[in-house]
């Protein structure tokens, strides 16, 4: 018998949300849309994770609506550039996982009203 070490572990690593960068790190991410959907991926859902080292390093973990999204080569790029220019930012990696699979039960509030969800 095998024994599912990560039974138990959060989908999705939480996000170090008491960092001083997080909020203007969210709001770079908030600049970047998708070019589908006229909201921005982090009320999308699409941003699962934002992990910042103590030394201002960022490391994104995101998602694409669907895997075969047109942008998917791209939309990585777009955020590291995004949030590189919050001051103080000193490196950004960005990491592309469809593990969960993104769902419309991600979006905020705000983006379930843009669409006319709500």
């Amino acid at each position: 018998m095998t024994i599912d070490q990560t039974e138990g572990a959060p989908l999705i690593r939480p996000s170090n949300t008491e960092h001083p960068l997080y909020d203007n790190i969210v709001e770079a991410c908030r600049s970047v849309y998708d070019p589908e959907i006229p909201v921005n991926i982090y009320d999308l859902g699409l941003i699962y994770t934002i992990e910042i080292s103590p030394e201002n390093e960022v490391e994104i973990i995101m998602t694409l609506t669907a895997p075969g999204c047109p942008v998917a080569g791209e939309m990585p790029g777009w955020v590291a550039d995004a949030v590189n220019t919050v001051e103080g930012v000193k490196q950004v990696d960005v990491e592309m996982t469809f593990e969960p699979q993104w769902g419309m039960d991600m979006m905020s509030e705000e983006a379930r009203l843009e669409l006319g969800f709500i």
